[in-house]
C-alpha cells in the first residue's frame, strides 16, 4: 500500500528523479520560466514552493538548505535577496502552470511553468513611483516661479555690476602692466631716432668728401685739355719759326742797304 506517498515516480529511480528536479528548479529560478511536460511541471511546483519559503525565512540555516538543493550559488543569493520584496506576505501560489498543447513526436502534454509576482509588491511599486513623480514635479514648479520674480532680476543686476567691476579691474591691471614697457619702448625709439640722425650726418660727410674727389676728377680733364692746347700751340710756333727767320733776314738786308 502506498499511503501518504505524494511523490510521482515518473518511471525513474529516486536518484535520477532527484537530480532531474534539482536541475529543473535551478533553471526555473535562473530564467523565471521553463517549458516541460505537464506531470513534471506539477511536481516541480512543490520544489519551487519549498525553496521560496526558505528564502522568505532568510536565515543562515535556510540558505544552507537551499544550497543543498540548488546547483548554483548565484541563483540562491539572487532568490534570497528578492524573495521578501517579490513574494511579500503571500503564503503559496508562487508559480503558474499554463498548458501549451501536445508535443510532436510522442504527443505528450506540454506546459509552461513560471514564477508569479505578488499583488502587494506591485501596489507598493506604483505608490513609490507616484511619490517620486510628485516630489519631482514640486521642485520643478518651485524652480519655475522664481524666474518671473523680482529678486531674480536684482540678483542678475548685482551679477552684472560685479562683472563690470572685475572687467574694470582687469583693464586697470593691463594698463599698469603695459605702462612700464611703454617707457622702455620710447627710450628705445629715441635711440633709434638718434641713430638715423647720426647716420644722416655721416652720409653728409661722406657726400662732402666725395665732392672734392669728383671735382679733382673733373679738373684732371681740364689740365689735359690745357696740355693738348699747348701741344697744339707748339706746332703752330714751329710753323711760325721760318717766317721769323725770313723777317730777320729781310731786316738784315734792309740794314745793309741803308749802310
Amino acid at each position: 500500500m502506498r499511503h501518504r506517498k505524494a511523490v510521482l515516480k515518473l518511471n525513474r529511480t529516486p536518484s535520477h528523479r532527484k537530480a532531474m528536479f534539482r536541475n529543473m528548479v535551478t533553471s526555473l529560478f535562473k530564467y523565471e520560466r521553463i517549458q516541460t511536460t505537464g506531470a513534471k511541471a506539477k511536481e516541480l511546483r512543490r520544489w519551487a514552493d519549498h525553496l521560496i519559503t526558505l528564502a522568505k525565512r532568510g536565515d543562515l540555516h535556510a540558505r544552507r538548505q537551499a544550497l543543498a538543493i540548488v546547483r548554483e550559488k548565484d541563483v540562491v543569493h539572487k532568490l534570497f535577496e528578492q524573495a521578501a520584496e517579490r513574494f511579500g506576505t503571500v503564503s503559496g501560489g508562487y508559480t503558474r502552470v499554463v498548458k501549451l498543447g501536445r508535443r510532436p513526436g510522442d504527443a505528450a502534454p506540454v506546459s509552461l511553468i513560471e514564477l508569479v509576482y505578488s499583488r502587494d509588491t506591485k501596489k507598493k511599486k506604483t505608490k513609490k513611483k507616484k511619490v517620486k513623480a510628485d516630489a519631482v514635479s514640486k521642485p520643478a514648479a518651485d524652480e519655475k516661479k522664481p524666474k518671473s520674480a523680482k529678486p531674480k532680476a536684482a540678483e542678475v543686476k548685482s551679477e552684472k555690476a560685479s562683472e563690470k567691476k572685475t572687467k574694470a579691474k582687469a583693464k586697470d591691471d593691463a594698463v599698469q602692466s603695459t605702462a612700464k614697457p611703454a617707457s622702455k619702448k620710447k627710450t628705445t625709439g629715441d635711440e633709434k631716432e638718434d641713430k638715423p640722425a647720426t647716420k644722416a650726418v655721416s652720409k653728409k660727410k661722406a657726400a662732402v668728401k666725395e665732392k672734392p674727389a669728383e671735382a679733382k676728377k673733373e679738373d684732371k680733364p681740364k689740365k689735359e685739355t690745357k696740355g693738348a692746347a699747348k701741344k697744339q700751340e707748339a706746332p703752330a710756333q714751329k710753323e711760325d719759326a721760318p717766317a721769323a727767320k725770313e723777317k730777320k733776314a729781310s731786316t738784315k738786308k734792309s740794314d745793309e742797304d741803308e749802310k
